[in-house]
């Protein structure tokens, strides 16, 4: 017995704890699985008597929860997650009781009588309440003989705190009077005089405030697959025996007879038993031009009837259809990429026992010298203090914030930190056409007329019929017509034939225009006098925008589901060597993974439906905001604008954000590895561990508001 299953999982608060699930579902003989930090999900293939509740109790077992997926189509998102919601609450809680305690220690002059005391008043609730999560993780990792950032939180906090109620209780901070001076030297000192509430408070909220800002930016797994199935149609109008009765599109059964009026959405994959009209199938198959259908064509759901009635007849409903399979796609994509984890989870992986372990040794070495309770206290409590992760823990959020910040008033949306890293691996850009490196809009680009004929008259008059129409690319001439001469002739006898064009009387010519091999066909009198060329045209900025990516390094590939002809034309026109032509959603993706396969890391850029799975396979995915919202939720990054030539934009600004982060990372590990042995050495006040692991904040704060200056 062989299977596959996905578990939705839940406590996991960094990489390493996704290593760890990993690792102990692996240990379940028979079982190969992935766990994906980003989306909070476990991909598992079982040979063999394996059952759900194995692998269920197997991720209980590393101190984690996990349950089976819901069944049926993606549920309503909640305006905010609950996780979000918490994190939130206690952020704002913990910031409000922590300023006036780190304020207070940091200015003497402020301390007044029994001001440690507030202090206290104030700084409990904070290490109690704010940092539960961080105590309950702990207390996890402990049982189960791990740990990871949460351990050091905890430990360094409940240290701080600890030793202040120490020396509040039992030794001389608790006197009337007390004040905290900033004694800035090195020195053995007893530290019974000593309190670190502010030390404890501030780590609270600071770590507090990046673990919100990273579960707000994770919390969007879900929403491609929902704004992909939201497309579809709620209901249907089904035709029994001549009669019309709507009903809720699941109702609908294989053999089913529907109608389709102009406008509506095609409720499920069919065949056309009657009626003729174009179909606009652009967010399925990036076609520009609508597609013509009559009796025997087959038609997509969630599709648009551009044109007249139709009457279709279900071929495939629910999960087989066309659509369900592409919502297939894009899960399938989202679930494989591999989630890249942050440099500070890596470093913690080290760092946190060999601290832990050091700050155990000080104490045992300097009690087993006769040093004394106090000194020997006192030096492991500066070890936790100096080597407590606060600065590691805004490294990357407060770049990310000012960052995404910065890319929000640029018109650029980045989706969170596992975005950054991915665009300084990128080498290549493969570029979706329509509604990217063009308009999306079909338009005159031409009119060839027969020898002896006036150019003028032949838009004029073809103009004047479509005029009449409703297809796209009778709108686009009649358009263009308007524009040039103002007021159209009137026609009279219009007539409109599905795929073969329109007809009518102008000027007392009898005037039709059709497709033809040359392009639109104009004809009157039986003669034919010109032709008109109509086509997606090319963004005035894409040229320059392919040059700023080439700068950037990257080798742009232009992938669209057009014509090959038409796209060989626009990637001459913006200067792009290789085009991949005639692909289907489901080819996208392939194309990306055959790049990737070639060792190439890929950015994707696209705008439609039929580019979401390509997107959330692709390194990197890049939507334009100008397009649908599956593509915009199943890519990493979003240009509000559509100009392409904020793409290379964003990506210059995401490697930015992404060196900062790096910086305060390197910056943040160097200080502690700098003071750990002055701490182990007893020679580092813990008040000065406190000081020190400020302005090492500090330092991060400054260096990533730097960013406000990207231009």
């Amino acid at each position: 017995m062989s299977g596959e299953t996905e578990l939705l999982l839940t406590g996991m608060t960094c990489a390493s704890c996704a290593n760890r699930i990993e690792r102990k579902l692996n240990r379940v003989e028979g079982v190969s699985a992935t766990v994906n930090y980003a989306t909070e999900k476990a991909k598992v293939r079982f040979e063999g008597p394996v059952s759900t509740d194995d692998l269920i109790a197997a991720v209980e077992a590393a101190g984690y929860g996990a349950r089976l997926p819901a069944t049926g189509p993606p549920e309503a998102a909640e305006d905010e997650d609950p996780e979000v919601r918490s994190l939130r609450q206690r952020l704002l809680v913990s910031a409000v009781l922590s300023v006036p305690v780190v304020v207070l220690a940091m200015v003497p002059a402020w301390q007044f009588t029994y001001w440690q005391w507030a202090s206290l008043t104030l700084a409990a609730p904070v290490v109690v309440w704010g940092a539960y999560p961080f105590h309950r993780a702990a207390w996890t990792n402990f049982r189960h003989a791990t740990s990871t950032m949460d351990t050091l939180v905890s430990m360094g906090v409940l240290a701080a705190f600890g030793w202040s109620l120490y020396a509040l209780f039992l030794g001389d901070a608790g006197q009337p009077g007390m004040t905290h001076a900033f004694e800035l030297t090195i020195e053995r000192t007893s530290g019974a005089g000593n309190i670190y509430l502010e030390a404890a408070a501030g780590v609270t909220t600071f770590i507090l405030a990046g673990r919100f800002f990273e579960a707000r930016s994770k919390r969007r797994a879900g929403a491609a697959l929902r704004a992909l199935l939201d497309l579809g149609a709620r209901d249907v109008a089904v035709l029994s025996d001549g009669v019309e009765r709507r009903m809720p599109v699941d109702q609908l059964a294989v053999g089913d007879l529907f109608v389709v009026r102009p406008g509506e959405k095609v409720a499920t994959d069919g065949v056309v038993e009657d009626g003729s009209s174009a179909v606009d199938a652009s967010m399925l198959t990036g076609e520009s031009v609508p597609v013509e259908v009559g009796p025997g064509d087959t038609v997509a759901g969630a599709t648009v009837n551009a044109g007249g009635r139709l009457v279709v007849r279900a071929t495939r409903v629910g999960a087989e259809t066309q659509l369900a399979q592409m919502a297939r796609l894009v899960e399938e994509a989202q679930n494989g990429k591999a989630s890249a984890q942050r440099l500070a989870d890596r470093i913690s992986g080290v760092f946190v026992p060999i601290v832990i372990a050091l700050a155990v040794g000080t104490l045992g070495f300097w009690l087993g010298t006769g040093a004394g309770p106090s000194a020997a206290f006192t030096a492991a409590v500066a070890m936790l203090i100096i080597a407590c992760p606060c600065a590691l823990g805004l490294a990357t959020p407060t770049a990310l914030m000012v960052g995404t910040g910065r890319g929000a008033q640029l018109g650029i949306l980045i989706k969170g930190p596992e975005v950054l890293e991915q665009t300084r691996r990128v080498d290549t850009i493969v570029l979706d056409k329509t509604g990217t490196v063009t308009t999306g809009r079909m338009s005159l680009v031409d009119v060839v007329v027969a020898e002896g004929e006036d150019q003028d008259t032949v838009l004029r008059l073809a103009g004047a019929v479509e005029d009449a129409s409703e297809h796209p690319i009778g709108r686009a001439v009649a358009a263009a017509a308007r524009e040039r001469y103002g007021d159209l002739p009137a026609v009279t006898g219009f007539h409109a034939t599905a795929g073969h064009g329109v007809e009518g009387t102008v000027d007392g010519h009898a005037v039709g225009v059709g497709r033809s091999p040359d392009g639109v066909q104009v004809e009157w009198d039986g003669v034919v006098r010109g032709w008109l060329r109509v086509a997606d045209s090319v963004k005035p900025t894409s040229a320059e925008a392919v040059r700023m990516l080439r700068d950037l390094g990257l080798r742009p590939i232009l992938l669209t589901g057009d014509h090959a002809t038409v796209a060989r034309a626009v990637a001459d026109e913006v200067g792009i060597d290789e085009v991949v032509a005639d692909v289907l959603p489901a080819d996208k993706v392939a194309v990306v993974k055959r790049l990737q396969a070639e060792g190439r890391a890929v950015a994707m850029v696209g705008d439609g439906v039929n580019d979401a799975a390509a997107l959330a396979q692709a390194d990197l995915g890049i939507a334009m905001g100008t397009g649908t919202d599956v593509a915009i939720e199943a890519s990493d990054l979003t240009l509000v604008r559509g100009d392409l030539r904020v793409a290379a934009a964003a990506i210059r600004l995401s490697r930015r954000t992404l060196r900062t982060i790096q910086g305060n990372l390197v910056w943040a590990f160097g200080y502690n590895v700098a003071a750990l042995p002055l701490a182990a050495a007893g020679l580092l006040n813990p008040m000065i561990a406190g000081a020190a692991m400020a302005f090492s904040s500090v330092f991060v704060v400054a260096n990533s508001l730097r960013l406000r200056s990207f231009r």
